[in-house]
Order: structure tokens, then sequence, then C-alpha cells
């Protein structure tokens, strides 16, 4: 029998929400009593207060998280027990799995069955994946002269300062979280302003999963206030940042200005798909890249907005996509069947609208959608967007917008269309499709970026590492390289001495 379709709408007005902080294992309010309106995009309505946490709020935090570190309750733990834990907490997300997508999708705008089937379930997999690395990942022994032994050992930081966006508000905390964790440190998480509750959530499941009270902590509040007293703080040793290229210059600044503290960014980016002539299955890239492109209502750093493709191909190549864009029209985030969400806030919505604006006049041709959507829904929405035409200099193909706005470029030659997938101040992520095993990894291998994809886009799994080149930002998360950004290595020399006789 098949189980019932769940009624959404009716679980959000059942739903309660709780605002306050996470800090030393209790919800409390902000420190001065001060709060924030956290808005759903779907509609434009408030959801509920949350604390707006400053200075006073994140001096609590960290002084819980180094109290929680100083005294072994987590770190000194032997890792099978570690292991447990967060098993027991990735195990408890799935529990939760469908108040967490709710969460999700009424405070950023997401359809909640991706939300449920893609944010939820990566959350999960990560935090568990991360708690069998803890015993697996063994420390080393130096090939030293016979008189002496050097240990190489993996030691936890101390106290990890996560931030993180608003477009995967869970996925990414689970990034930074399931490595931090694993390795034994202490974690102040500040979300973003936009999306701070399935976060608050987060950290009382790991409690109940029996994480130590003070191990996890969570601060909501404004980047200004909140993340830059966390960046700035002399007791924090690492920041771990998803965000903007823009914020992440502010938190190399903020390193400089305090203690010197290691920051690891994952920046914006403005990922190439170039498709060459040689490739035959026109319609299936075509496809692939409305399909990612569109995913999230375009608010992803690894969105292929930038399409190359060559001219014998284009003209059929963009009339498939624009035949494709339809079928993300936004829809109700809430009906269980919308390909397409809200954009997160009314900022973002008139930022993408800008941007459309910006190519309409510098001259690109728009193909497919170009105008706000659902305007009668109170909520913020945007038609999937094609421009054709576009050239490389233009505003749209040099900037990250973060919305649901494709342009496509046309090229001659291999090498016109490397320079220009290149000629980026971003680098996270490529795509190539070729039927030329030999043109497929030359090209590969020219294009600056994290990861390169040949002949898909998007296929992803948490044991490789993400991450980019040049203003995409530095260190790498997933996989067991996410280690090296939360653990600090510790050479120890033992004299052997000759037997005395």
């Amino acid at each position: 029998m098949n189980k019932p379709a769940i009624d959404w709408r009716q679980r959000a007005s059942s739903l309660s929400f709780d605002g306050r902080a996470f800090i030393g294992g209790q919800r409390v309010p902000a420190h001065g009593g001060e709060t924030f309106d956290c808005v759903s995009p779907i509609d434009g309505r408030v959801l509920t207060q949350v604390a707006r946490g400053r200075q006073a709020d994140i001096d609590a935090a960290v002084g819980a998280a180094r109290m929680a570190f100083d005294d072994g309750r987590w770190a000194h733990k032997p890792p099978a027990q570690r292991k447990r834990i967060l098993q027991r907490f990735a195990e408890r997300i799935l529990a939760a799995k469908e108040e967490l997508a709710l969460l999700e999708t009424l405070d950023m705008g997401k359809p909640v069955q991706h939300s449920l089937g893609v944010d939820v379930q990566s959350a999960a997999r990560t935090i568990a994946w991360y708690a069998e690395a803890v015993d697996k990942v063994y420390d080393e022994v130096a090939p030293t002269p016979r008189n002496s032994l050097a240990l190489i050992t993996r030691e936890p930081m101390g106290v990890i300062g996560a931030v993180v966006p608003w477009n995967y508000p869970m996925l990414m905390a689970s990034w930074k979280l399931g490595p931090a964790l694993a390795a034994g440190n202490s974690v102040v998480l500040k979300p973003s302003e936009k999306s701070p509750l399935s976060a608050l959530r987060l950290a009382e499941l790991a409690l109940e999963a029996g994480l130590p009270e003070g191990v996890f902590n969570v601060v909501p509040g404004y980047g200004h206030e909140a993340g830059e007293a966390l960046a700035l703080h002399m007791d924090v040793d690492a920041i771990g940042f998803t965000g903007s290229t823009r914020v992440g210059r502010r938190m190399l600044e903020y390193a400089g200005r305090s203690n010197l503290k290691r920051v690891y960014n994952e920046l914006g980016g403005k990922s190439a798909f170039v498709v060459f002539e040689d490739f035959a299955d026109v319609q299936r890239a075509a496809t692939t890249v409305a399909a990612s492109m569109f995913f999230n209502q375009g608010e992803s750093c690894n969105a292929p907005s930038r399409v190359f493709v060559h001219e014998r191909l284009a003209d059929e190549f963009v009339g498939i996509v624009a035949g494709e864009a339809p079928k993300y029209q936004p829809g109700d985030p809430l009906s269980g069947s919308a390909e397409m969400g809200a954009i997160v806030d009314d900022v973002q919505l008139r930022s993408v609208l800008g941007y459309i604006e910006s190519g309409h006049g510098e001259g690109a041709a728009v193909v497919a959608g170009g105008k706000r959507a659902r305007t009668d829904s109170g909520g913020y929405y945007v038609e999937p967007t094609v421009f054709d035409r576009v050239g490389n200099d233009m505003k749209i193909a040099r900037e990250e917008i973060f919305g649901p706005v494709l342009s496509v470029i046309r090229f001659r030659t291999e090498d016109e269309a490397v320079r220009m997938a290149n000629d980026s101040p971003y680098g996270l992520q490529a795509s190539v499709w070729s039927d030329n095993i030999n043109r497929a990894h030359r090209v590969a291998r020219a294009l600056r970026a994290g990861t390169v994809h040949v002949n898909q886009y998007d296929e992803d799994d948490i044991t490789v590492p993400f991450g980019g080149y040049k203003q995409s930002g530095n260190g790498r998360d997933k996989s067991l390289h996410a280690f090296d950004k939360y653990t600090e290595l510790k050479t120890t020399w033992v004299r052997i001495d000759p037997a005395q006789a």
C-alpha cells in the first residue's frame, strides 16, 4: 500500500518554532533580549522571532566551547565512543526528517521534497560518514634513523567557528560539523540570519544523541554582529566559512586583526559548462544544464551559470534549454510537486531581477523567462531565465547572480572555449562535454576549477573533496581531506639510546 501523501501545509500550521540561541546545552535568549523577524520567502509572513546574537552571546558560546574542549569531555573520549554518539546524531536527524525538511523549506523557500530528499538525507549521511571515519584515520611513524622514533599525530584544534550560508543551511552545517566534531573539536555555529531554524534544531538533536553540553553551540544573528564577533574572537582557533567572496575577504581580515586563526573559505562560483561539437547527445547535455541550473532556484555556488556551446550546436542546444525552462516554473514549495521554489528574501529577489535587467541592457537575448513570478503569493519568485548570445565580458557572465539565470556563450575553437571558461575570478566547478576522450582529458586538465565533470554535472559523493581555485576559496569540504582543516599535525621525537651493557 502506498504511503499517504504528506499534507505539508497542515504540518506547517501545527509546527512550533524556537528561535532562542543554543549555548552550553541550553536554549537561551540573546544576552540583551533582542530578536529579529524570521520571514518565510514562501509568502512573506513572519514565522517567529529569533535571538539576535551579539558579542556577549558569542563570548558565552565560545566560553562554553572552550571549557568543553579543555576538560576533555569530548576530545578525550575514546574514538569508538565519539563514533557511536555521532552515529546516533545522524539517526536523530533521520528520525526528525519531516520536521527538519519543513523548517528548511519554510525558512529559505526551496521545494519541500528537495529539503526532504536531498538536504536532510545528505546532512545525516555526512554526519554518519564522519562518525565512521573517527576510528579509521591513522597516525604515522616517520622513516627516521634507528636511534630515533618520530610520531606524527593529528590533534583537534580546539574551538571551531563555523559560519554557513542560507542556500543549504543544514547541509553546509553538516559539512563543517562532521569533520570538526569527529576530530574532537568543539564548535560554535553561526547560521545565516536568513535561515537559522534548522541549525538550532540540529543542536538539540545532537544533545539528545549524547554529545556533551558545550561541544556544539549555535548563535543566530547578523553577519556584521555575531559573525564578525566570532571571526575576531581571540579564543577561536579556526573559522570554517561558506558564503560570498566579499565576506570571505573579511574573514581573512578578521583573522589578521585577531589571533591569526586559520580561515577556510568556500566561496562563490561562476561555473563553466562547455559543450563541444563532437558530443552527439545534445538533448542530454541541454536537459542536464537546465536541471542543474534551476535546482534550488539557482541559489547554488556550483550552479553551471556560464554555458559555452560550440556555434554548430548552439541553436539546437538553446532551443532545448528554452523548452526545458517552463518545467521549472516556480510553484508552491509546500505542494510536494514544485520543481523550483522561492528566492530566499526580497533583497535577493531585487538583486536577481537587477541582473536580468543588466542582461537586457547589455544586449543579451532572453529566450526564456526573465520576469518575477507568483506575485499574488506575497513571496519572492523568479521565472527560470535563459539568455543567449551573451558576451563573456557582460555582467551576467562575470558576477555570481545566485538565482535562476543561465547565460549561453558561443565559441568556435577549443582554445577559445578554454580561454573564456578560465577568464573568471572564480574556479569552483566546471564541466566538459565531448565524445573525444583525448579532448575530454585535455580540456579537463586545462580548466582551473576544483571539480571538473566530464559528460555529466553535479554527480556527487561525500568521499570526494569539494572546493575551488582562485576566489572560490581554499581548503576542501567533504572527504577525508576535510580533517586537514580541523586538526593540527604534531611531531613527537623520541631519542632511542643504545642498549646499556
